[in-house]
């Protein structure tokens, strides 16, 4: 069976007349980590929100099989971590794993210690990184045919960065993953391509080297 294929065209998005993304083109497909990097405020949060749907563009061509969509979230065709917590007080951590969990996943999932130590918790009894952990599980785990990461590694330590690591690229042998973190090593060590978003631009990365060739850093270590 041929993989699906995301494709994320002419995207536009303005704030009070400021383009924040005019040029915008990524193609991801199942099997597959994309990085994207970008400065503070390039819009790379922003271009996440528009591909699932919770943020209106200007103008957006996205489809998945050359099917176009207009909310990602929709028929769980993508799924989204964002930078601030989603799940939602009072309900068990378990029940929200059994709507939220794909059931090829679900063996996998529920033997995770960081599920069965806080499964009966709701997430308000949980502290930040534990809340951080189950939440991107969540969505690794997923119905989603794609997935988008937005921060992942936000308020994890590096040895738990590298647990996830090795759960994406376990994730992307069957889905298609987009992500983007300030830990920028963290996204080169597990990507497959490199995008960087730059003046409103994807820019595709051929080699770390680029990335100083187009400001993003100013040298590599």
């Amino acid at each position: 069976m041929q993989p699906l294929i995301l494709k994320i065209d002419s995207v536009q998005l303005a704030f009070n007349e400021r383009k924040i993304l005019q040029d915008v083109y990524i193609e991801c497909k199942q099997g597959e980590v994309i990085g994207l990097l970008g400065r503070n405020g390039s819009g790379k949060s922003s271009l996440l929100k528009i591909v699932f749907g919770t943020l209106s563009a200007a103008y957006k061509h996205i489809s998945i099989n050359n099917i176009v969509i207009q909310y990602g979230y929709r028929n769980n065709q993508i799924a989204y971590l964002p930078q601030h917590n989603y799940l939602p007080s009072g309900i068990k951590i378990s029940k929200l794993a059994n709507v939220l969990i794909d059931q090829q996943h679900w063996h996998d999932f529920s033997n995770l210690s960081i599920y069965r130590d806080h499964k009966n918790k709701c997430a308000e009894q949980l502290s930040g990184g534990e809340l951080r952990q189950l939440e991107m599980l969540m969505i690794l785990y997923s119905k989603a045919d794609f997935i988008l990461l937005d921060e992942p590694f936000t308020h994890v330590t590096p040895i738990q960065a590298d647990y996830f690591k090795s759960i994406i690229q376990t994730i992307a042998k069957t889905k298609g993953i987009i992500i983007t973190d300030h830990q920028y090593n963290d996204v080169l060590d597990i990507s497959d391509k490199l995008i960087l978003l730059t003046d409103g631009c994807t820019k595709y990365i051929n080699n770390v080297d680029d990335l100083v060739t187009y400001n993003y850093l100013s040298s590599i270590k």
